[in-house]
């Protein structure tokens, strides 16, 4: 098993074991700065914290109990998507979340007036944006949720990937209003343009840096 192991981590490298962890503290940092913005985050991240305030255990730890759920499918049907970047997403995320999160409070109460709240949303977009581009250009593993389309697009061929994207999208924004979390720009801002921001970096940034694509 550590032989193992350590081919796996020889394989992928420094550089990109490094990319794949710095990938997941600006992710976890854009994800801050969008739940301090007060405009919603993305369908996961919204249900995510929708569903922890509503069972009452704080974010971190539910989000690992959200994402062992994901994981047990990912492993059963996609166990070639796991890597070591899919434990740091699924275990570490929400704790760098939290972290940053805090920060941002210690400084400042979360803006209220929209003229300030816009801004700052768009300033966790091009965070989140590299931070994302950063942690999929490492390929180092696809997060949980991440891979759920994924399976979905390979197990039923009919359906193309952006459909069944959309279809797991729309399931945890259902759950996070069910919950009374927050569905507002920010939701709609991520599900229109952080794939293209994404990809900006990718090509400009990351891979790059990285010396690696994923395509």
């Amino acid at each position: 098993m550590i032989e193992k192991l350590c081919e796996y981590l020889k394989g992928i490298g420094p550089k990109r074991f490094v990319a794949m962890f710095i990938g997941n503290a600006i992710l976890a940092l854009g994800i801050a700065i969008f739940k301090y913005a007060g405009l919603g985050n993305d369908p996961f991240t919204a249900m995510a914290f929708a569903t922890s305030d509503f069972v009452g255990v704080p974010y971190p730890p539910f989000l690992i109990c959200i994402n062992i759920v994901f994981f047990t499918i990912e492993f059963i049907f996609g166990r070639k998507y796991i890597g070591v970047g899919t434990i740091v997403n699924a275990v570490l995320l929400g704790y760098m979340v939290d972290f940053f999160y805090k920060i941002m409070e210690a400084f400042s109460l979360p803006p209220s007036a929209f003229i300030v709240q816009l801004p700052v949303m768009i300033l966790g977009v091009l965070v989140t944006g590299l931070g994302v581009s950063f942690y999929q250009t490492s390929d180092a593993g696809i997060s949980p949720f991440d891979s759920m389309s994924i399976i979905m697009t390979e197990r039923i061929k009919k359906i193309p990937y952006f459909w069944n994207r959309v279809f797991t999208d729309a399931c945890c924004a259902l759950v996070c209003f069910l919950c009374g979390g927050l569905l507002g720009l920010g939701t709609l801002v991520c599900a229109f343009c952080l794939g293209p921001v994404v990809h900006f970096f990718n090509k400009h940034f990351s891979e790059k840096i990285i010396g690696h694509s994923v395509e």
